[in-house]
């Protein structure tokens, strides 16, 4: 976006972001200004301008929660609607250096480019650039990809930086030896917070729905939605507050066993309960 006019002798301009300003007159003329003039401040073009960058900045996180979406649900995504959203600025921001998986299992690498074609080119593990173009490819969630440490240590010598958390997402695996009726998870218990209200609003910051008693989220884990809970305590409680186990409901609300929870919402679920944890109150001192 060029500089526009707002006024005699100025004009503004978003620049990373934020409305700037420059003079066009006198020997300042082209020099940006570090703060606005009043006259600038008030003009009608800085605040459409103002507007846009709202906008702007709405359209970007959307695009990053779709992103997100599509990783954590592993579904295929149309590789044709990859080529029309990519020279969208804020869609190529969330989509660059994402890891995809083609039709091929040797067709994973880090996404660089998407043609009007359909065709994508991905660095691999080996550092070459390899161009696919299947009818659809997955953004796969990390603990699916076997791959994981590899991807890292080559994504830090790459210097890659994802628009969205995949391959530095916390993740965790299932252990093998969980007892066959077992229906909940301790490990992320105990954490005590001040208030109901601040847990409850610690689990909206990170993006996690509050219903009930229950902090929790949805995921689509194989064909099947699941959600994970965590008991944040009663609704309105006006006393202190502590999280409380993990569990895994289907769409119904019934409680499954352990076993019966898929890796990616295992994974998902343990994430939100150590994140709900990490804000709990810390003692200090011998008695802690």
């Amino acid at each position: 976006m060029g500089w526009l006019a707002a006024g005699d002798g100025y004009e503004v301009a978003l620049v990373e972001g934020r409305v700037t300003a420059r003079s066009t007159a006198g020997r300042s003329a082209g020099r940006q200004l570090k703060s606005l003039p009043k006259a600038v401040r008030e003009h009608p073009e800085t605040d459409r301008l103002r507007r846009f960058a709202t906008w702007l900045e709405r359209h970007a996180a959307s695009c990053r929660e779709q992103v997100d979406a599509w990783m954590v649900s592993s579904l295929p995504v149309p590789t044709g609607l990859l080529a029309r959203v990519w020279p969208d600025e804020a869609w190529q921001a969330a989509l660059r250096d994402v890891v995809v998986v083609g039709e091929d299992e040797d067709e994973v690498g880090f996404l660089r480019d998407a043609t009007a074609d359909g065709e994508l080119r991905l660095v691999n593990l080996d550092g070459e650039t390899i161009r696919i173009s299947p009818a659809t490819v997955t953004l796969p969630h990390p603990v699916l990809l076997e791959d994981l440490d590899d991807l890292r240590e080559f994504a830090a010598e790459l210097g890659v930086v994802q628009g969205v958390d995949q391959i530095h997402r916390p993740t965790w695996h299932k252990p093998a030896d969980l007892p066959e009726k077992a229906t909940e998870i301790k490990d992320f218990a105990g954490g005590r917070f001040p208030s109901r209200f601040g847990l409850a609003a610690r689990a909206a910051s990170l993006g996690y729905r509050v219903s009930g008693g229950y902090a929790t989220a949805r995921v689509l884990d194989g064909e099947r939605t699941v959600e994970p809970a965590v008991w944040i305590g009663e609704p309105y409680w006006g006393g202190d507050s502590e999280t409380g186990s993990l569990c895994w409901r289907d769409t119904d609300g019934r409680v499954l066993t352990l076993g019966g929870v898929g890796p990616v919402a295992w994974s998902e679920g343990m994430r939100m309960a150590a994140a709900l944890y990490a804000g709990r109150t810390v003692e200090e001192g011998k008695n802690a």
